[in-house]
């Protein structure tokens, strides 16, 4: 049975035969090997870790299992989560730090071993926060080498990769010589020919992230692949690691890393994979093939060279960059790749969006604003999870963030941004430190602006977390009707943690209802969606408007969601720095017990009927009325009349002027919305498309904001 370890240390005051002890004792000698607590002590979560699922008859391919520990106090067992409990994992509920009472749990003997097993959980119960220690260890289900990352595929997981930081591998003293060294240009002539490969000298120039391809039948412990673009006097190559390479040698094999190779093979170049642009470094490319580091059939081998053992007569390059200052990206053209480096003013919250062709993968993202003195505008940056979770999570205001291999995205009508590639890395202060770049003269140019700059002052412009999608929606709607979303279905499908959906519906505005926030404003975790039957004693009074046949319809419908709509975790913070530890905590990063919310006081309830009226929503709309906003970076500045009449006051566009709204809506707010509501009546009976924003923040907590309205009359139907 899976072994389980005393904790003598949290003892005290607990009874001296403990839950799991009684647990561990009584499953395997009951004859139904199931066990159903009448009254379950609480247990303490203590690390909950995914993995590949065994593949079962009738299970769907791409699934995945969890392994959860727990401990009482005394005892620690890790258990197997049967799957019908994983949605309690996919929304955050059963998570590390809280408290569950296991109501059911079987025991599961693993049949390829003699008198081992482990407990399955089959019910649970409570979710209170508690405090505990992390674990790491294999999975339960035996041909399971490893753990992945939580939330997804890109990152590494476990103490195979973080253990393998520590050792030596780098040779400080080695002997190179040169004459029996071949170069990459001499390759392409030797493929498909039968030959013992000559070494190689070769520094890496590009690094790009992991890829797991791990899937049902695949007998591969350590299913991993990433690419390297390398370089020597000749010109550069794509080299691959493969597998178990990649837990030994990835945290290694860094950007202007020299490796001396040994026992590589070479292949076909994969054509339908990303690769970085490199014209810069004006070298030869070769593409016909690329360099395969394999742990057997041949087993590489692969030394990483120390920079002291480098010497000059080997004559390879150096590492180039293409850094791009902000006043300079409105002239470089779409698709371009290019190196920012800028002082981080906003850091979003982290979000996850399922990649495409698959129902349970999932890339991991977050929005960050960073300047660089050469422009009033700020970088606007999309940064995918980049293998690096020790860096991405930790991205703050105030800090330093280098960002390489960055891909330029015109936006029509809005400001360039820049979104992450395949082989994007990222850097922030106290990750430069030895980095090539640091030598780079734009990157001293910035580090000579910032030394004029005081920290008051930027603090004044931060903030973190809150909602932020870019860019906003174009001014005509021109999706075909019909890949417009089912309401009814795609409210019912389970969001998991931390994603995010678009969706564009049909339907009809009903009702729309004012609130402004209290004066007063808790750090405490207030969920601000809409009820009905409930506008609070600190609320003030809330103008509203309803459209004459919404009192009939509310009978008719015969579903009314109202689960979703605006959270605290809506709303952006200001940064202070009492709150930097916290911004690293995984994705608790924009749960914030300091810094104080950037009021917005005006935000509107928009009550949704699907087209057919059967089904209605509670949506908020949560306009930009502050030029401090981070929403309101890069977004249209023309005048409207502030009129339900008028579209783009129901969309991410601020209302105009910015500033002045600013003014009134901290004074007169309530004035305003009287006054906006009035023109309400024109929305009577009209036939609408919505955008909406969705994610799932935690729990049975559905944000969904409007992100823009369009009439009919405006949508360009394909």
């Amino acid at each position: 049975m899976e072994s389980s370890s005393r904790c003598s240390s949290m003892a005290a005051g607990l009874p001296r035969e403990s839950f799991l002890q009684r647990t561990l004792e009584r499953l395997p000698s009951t004859q139904s090997l199931k066990l159903t607590a009448e009254e379950a002590a609480p247990v303490a979560v203590v690390a909950v870790q995914r993995y590949l699922s065994e593949p079962t008859e009738g299970q769907q391919l791409d699934s995945y299992s969890y392994d959860v520990t727990i401990t009482d106090g005394v005892w620690r067992a890790k258990c197997f989560l049967h799957p019908s409990l994983n949605h309690l994992v996919h929304r955050n509920t059963l998570r590390t730090g809280t408290d569950v009472s296991v109501r059911q749990c079987s025991f599961v003997y693993n049949e390829r071993r003699l008198g081992h097993g482990y407990i399955c959980i089959e019910k649970v119960e409570g979710s209170a926060e508690t405090s505990a220690v992390l674990q790491s260890d294999v999975p339960l289900q035996v041909s399971r080498k490893h753990y992945l990352s939580l939330w997804n595929n890109d990152d590494p997981e476990g103490d195979m990769w973080i253990s393998g930081r520590s050792e030596i591998l780098i040779i400080c003293n080695i002997f190179i010589s040169v004459s029996k060294v071949t170069l990459l240009s001499s390759l392409e002539s030797s493929f498909r020919v039968s030959w013992k490969p000559l070494p190689l000298l070769v520094k890496i120039i590009h690094k790009s992230r992991l890829r797991y391809y791990g899937k049902f039948g695949l007998k591969i412990d350590y299913p991993y692949q990433t690419y390297f673009e390398v370089a020597d006097q000749s010109g550069t190559m794509s080299l691959v690691l493969w597998n178990e390479l990649c837990p030994e040698y990835y945290l290694r094999m860094n950007v202007g890393a020299v490796l001396y190779l040994q026992n590589y093979t070479l292949k076909q170049s994969y054509s339908n994979r990303s690769r970085p642009q490199m014209d810069h470094h004006r070298m030869k490319n070769f593409t016909s093939i690329e360099i395969c580091l394999n742990p057997r059939n041949p087993a590489a081998d692969i030394t990483v060279v120390s920079p002291k053992s480098v010497l000059p007569q080997w004559g390879l390059p150096e590492v180039s960059y293409q850094f791009t200052t902000r006043s300079e990206l409105e002239k470089i053209s779409n698709g371009s790749a290019c190196d920012v480096i800028g002082l981080v003013t906003f850091v979003g919250r982290v979000e996850r969006v399922r990649s495409k062709g698959s129902k349970e993968k999932y890339w991991t993202y977050r929005w960050v604003h960073s300047v660089d003195g050469t422009s009033d505008r700020p970088f606007i940056l999309e940064l995918f999870s980049s293998s690096q979770p020790e860096i991405f999570s930790q991205i703050c205001p105030m800090t330093y963030l280098v960002c390489t291999q960055m891909r330029v995205c015109q936006a029509e009508g809005s400001l360039p941004y820049l979104t992450s590639s395949c082989e994007t890395e990222i850097f922030i202060t106290g990750y430069h430190k030895g980095q090539p770049y640091v030598s780079d003269p734009r990157v001293k140019s910035f580090i000579q602006w910032t030394k004029t700059l005081k920290d008051n002052v930027v603090l004044q412009k931060t903030a973190v977390g809150g909602h932020y999608c870019y860019p906003p929606p174009p001014r005509r709607f021109s999706q075909s009707a019909g890949d417009l979303s089912d309401l009814f279905i795609d409210f019912k499908e389970s969001l998991q943690y931390r994603e995010h959906k678009k969706l564009a519906i049909q339907g009809e505005i009903t009702a729309i209802r004012y609130t402004n926030y209290p004066k007063k404003v808790s750090n405490e975790p207030k969920n601000y969606s809409s009820d009905t039957h409930k506008d609070p004693a600190d609320y003030s009074a809330a103008p509203s408007w309803e459209s004459s046949s919404w009192s009939k319809q509310r009978e008719e419908i015969s579903e009314h969601l109202h689960h979703g709509g605006l959270h605290q975790d809506s709303i952006s913070r200001r940064f202070t720095f009492d709150e930097k530890s916290a911004l690293s905590l995984s994705f608790q990063c924009v749960r914030s017990q300091h810094g104080p919310l950037i009021l917005v006081r005006i935000f509107f309830y928009v009550f949704l009927s699907g087209i057919n009226k059967q089904i209605a929503v509670d949506a908020a709309f949560l306009p930009v009325v502050r030029s401090d906003d981070p929403r309101a970076v890069g977004l249209s500045r023309d005048p409207h009349d502030n009129s339900m009449r008028n579209k783009s006051l129901l969309s991410s566009s601020p209302a105009s002027p910015v500033e002045r709204l600013a003014l009134i809506s901290l004074t007169f707010g309530c004035l305003l919305a009287e006054e906006i509501l009035a023109t309400a009546r024109g929305l009577e009976n009209t036939h609408v498309v919505c955008v909406l924003e969705l994610c799932q923040l935690g729990g049975d907590k559905v944000e969904i904001l409007i992100d823009k309205v369009y009439k009919v009359m405006d949508v360009t139907l394909d």
